[in-house]
């Protein structure tokens, strides 16, 4: 690159972040705001509607209950994929929709849940909305180029035989939709349809087709509903929540940017603006594709940042091997960037594997959680490979080009880390073990196996109407505590009815005996009117079914990354040890879960998959550097050699990149509110085990394997 190339190259990077800077803080122009706070923000962060349906007619059963929880919750994503559905008391079901406002149009949008039944000509139901498995408005183009508007169905296991039986015996005649006793549609059919699949044509708007699809998809209820209340109701964190999570993001940055210029020099200076840049794109992308932002997203965007760093120091540290070499300064900042290519290509595609699956098999959270982690992989990888390259190499052109400011690895003596393999296992073992036992002692003491929040356990509503319109803020400082010394439960959310002194406090089963206990403190503490105190039993916001889809999601993205791994370095050992590697320390986080008693709920989840893609990325980076060994080294070496050299070689990029992303949690931690501080607590110590599992299980487990296994 030529000097004038550099400059321009640096003043058009200058103008990339002061424009994202822009962009992201102070907006467009008056009467705009900036994208950082146009980003839509979850329940937990922001608010929303809360929405509460009563079955009609007789007591449905829990299946039924269970099965319409299950369809609303696929129903109100199209919202956002943290919306929420619970049931309440018997025959009540709530939901929540974070970053909404008006209540009514989301019930005018969604549709009132009534009965839904297809009838041939007679006005016998062949099928009802049970047997629906989806609806969707759809355009179809002609060989003419014109185009059609349509309504697409798709039948369940159970529908697809009745409607290829109703099809056959109604050739030529119609088949009503009709809902509540109204017929909504009418078509004509054509053929006899097996496979399950049909398409409604007719002289309608997309409007129309959308709304007849709509109407269709929520009367696929087994239970009718009918409102019963509506409200906007404020954040479950509060404002608080926000700003800390913000500062200690801004201090967190902050530290890492010190840390990356003091022990990269110049290179760190580079990857710090593209840190910047990397961070303006994500919160300028969030709002471009309506990514509702919630505590699990924050979680992806971290380990977003935690991989772009990552991405940094694995190409810094491959330069300063190459200026220890004695390569001069422009061949080592090539060859570092060529060298450290296949190892970031193959961390990052392999935890976006997992991303694209969960966020495409995942529901709630696990989405949520998808969607930021996939944006935070591709955007590190853009400005890793691509922006910190300009930037490193226009400082090169316009005259910088002092070994001393790129530093020198020093000669380090190799580790014998195999050597203390077994100690390792043993200390895995006992990490593992210890968390079956926690789990075995609280079962014995008629305790559950973990500390189950109301998100997983299901709990009691409390709706109090208070004197004083309190904030989010005051009722966490007076009014949290004593409900917590009262239920005894330490995982309180609170929600305010906007416009209203009413707030909805949500604990852990109340029993009678807490009830009353409650009571007698609300009144006395703060003068609440015992009349103006209701409590409801909610079942848990993550059902049956979305825990099996989130753990068949898991299962998906592993068997994905195995094939993965197994492709790219062409032997299973390297794809086994790694899944066993991750599995070590998702168990030993689990430990701590259960010896701690950390409150397990949706937080828990994204922990969990955060530790999952942090571990497989931190493992990918030790076996490249063992696949060039194996390439590369003298044919004399032994494997346990290649292995140690292999290991103690990207030792700096462990504790360097882990260092960075615990900085990150660990500020998150000190400045956030309790809820936050559940939160982080458990991602520092999956932070601490993947670093430690990277350096002494994962090479170990390849290397026993390599001996024991046979090739065949």
């Amino acid at each position: 690159m030529k000097k004038s190339k550099g400059v321009i190259s640096l003043l058009l990077v200058t103008v990339l972040t002061g424009l994202l800077v822009f962009t992201t803080v102070v907006g467009f122009g008056s009467g705009h705001i900036g994208a950082a706070k146009n980003i839509k923000l979850g329940l937990d962060l922001a608010g929303g509607v809360s929405i509460t349906y009563q079955a009609k007619g007789d007591k449905p059963s829990e299946k039924e209950m269970s099965d319409t929880v299950y369809k609303l919750q696929k129903r109100v994503e199209q919202y956002s994929t943290e919306a929420g559905v619970y049931q309440e008391g018997d025959d009540r079901i709530s939901i929540e929709i974070p970053g909404v406002t008006d209540a009514n149009k989301v019930l005018e949008e969604l549709g009132k849940p009534g009965s839904l039944k297809f009838q041939d000509a007679e006005g016998k139901v062949v099928l009802d909305g049970t047997d629906v498995k989806s609806a969707t408005a759809q355009i179809q183009e002609d060989r003419s180029g014109n185009k059609k508007n349509m309504v697409s169905l798709e039948m369940t296991k159970e529908g697809r035989k009745k409607f290829a039986d109703a099809t056959q015996k109604n050739l030529g005649k119609p088949i009503a939709i009709v809902y509540d006793g109204q017929v909504i549609s009418s078509p004509t059919v054509n053929s006899a349809i097996t496979n399950g699949q049909a398409v409604i044509e007719g002289d309608f708007t997309y409007e129309e087709a959308e709304e007849l699809a709509s109407t269709i998809r929520i009367g696929g209820l087994r239970v009718e509903l009918e409102e019963i209340n509506s409200s906007v109701v404020g954040a479950q964190l509060g404002e608080e929540a926000i700003s800390t999570s913000l500062l200690a993001g801004g201090i967190g940055l902050a530290i890492i940017f010190v840390f990356m210029c003091v022990v990269y020099l110049l290179p760190g200076l580079a990857s710090s603006i593209a840190l910047c840049i990397y961070t303006g794109m994500i919160l300028v992308l969030l709002n471009a594709f309506d990514i509702t932002l919630t505590l699990p997203g924050i979680a992806g965007i971290i380990l977003g940042i935690g991989m772009a760093v990552d991405a940094n120091v694995i190409i810094f540290a491959r330069v300063k091997e190459e200026l220890a070499a004695g390569r001069n300064v422009k061949t080592a900042l090539k060859k570092g960037f060529q060298k450290a290519l296949s190892a970031i290509v193959d961390g990052n595609v392999t935890t976006l594997i997992a991303a694209l699956v969960l966020g495409l098999k995942g529901t709630g959270s696990v989405k949520g959680f998808a969607q930021t982690l996939a944006l935070g992989i591709v955007v590190s990888m853009f400005t890793a490979l691509v922006v910190t390259r300009i930037i490193i190499f226009a400082l090169y052109a316009v005259g910088l080009r002092s070994e001393k400011l790129y530093g020198v690895q020093k000669e380090r003596k190799t580790i014998n880390f195999l050597g203390k393999r077994k100690v390792c296992f043993i200390i895995s073992i006992a990490l593992v073990l210890s968390g079956f036992v926690a789990m075995g002692v609280h079962k014995s003491q008629k305790n559950d196996i973990l500390n189950y929040s109301l998100e997983f356990k299901g709990g009691t509503a409390t709706n109090v109407t208070f004197n004083e319109d309190y904030s989010i803020k005051e009722l966490d400082a007076k009014v949290t505590p004593v409900i917590e010394k009262v239920t005894g439960d330490k995982n309180v959310q609170m929600q305010k009815v906007k416009g209203t002194k009413q707030v909805v406090v949500k604990t852990q089963v109340l029993d009678l005996k807490k009830r009353e206990a409650l009571n007698k403190s609300l009144v006395d503490q703060f003068k609440v009117d015992a009349k103006k105190i209701t409590y409801n039993n909610i079942s848990s916001t993550v059902s049956s079914e979305m825990r099996r889809d989130a753990i068949i999601a898991v299962l998906i993205a592993t068997v994905c990354m195995l094939i993965y791994i197994w492709l790219r370095f062409k032997d299973f050992r390297f794809a086994s040890s790694a899944i066993l590697a991750l599995l070590h320390d998702v168990l030993v986080v689990l430990a701590f879960y259960a010896i701690a008693r950390i409150s397990v709920g949706n937080t828990f989840i994204a922990c969990m998959l955060t530790i999952v893609g942090y571990s497989i990325n931190a493992t990918i980076v030790i076996f490249d550097r063992i696949r060039e060994e194996l390439k590369t080294g003298s044919r004399k070496d032994t494997i346990e050699e290649v292995v140690n050299r292999s290991i103690t070689h990207t030792l700096t990029r462990s504790v360097y990149t882990s260092f960075t992303t615990f900085v990150m949690v660990a500020v998150l931690y000190v400045l956030g509110v309790s809820s936050v501080k559940e939160f982080a607590a458990p991602l520092m110590v999956g932070v601490i085990v993947g670093a430690y599992s990277s350096v002494c299980i994962t090479g170990a487990l390849w290397y026993v394997m390599k001996k024991k296994i046979s090739k065949k």
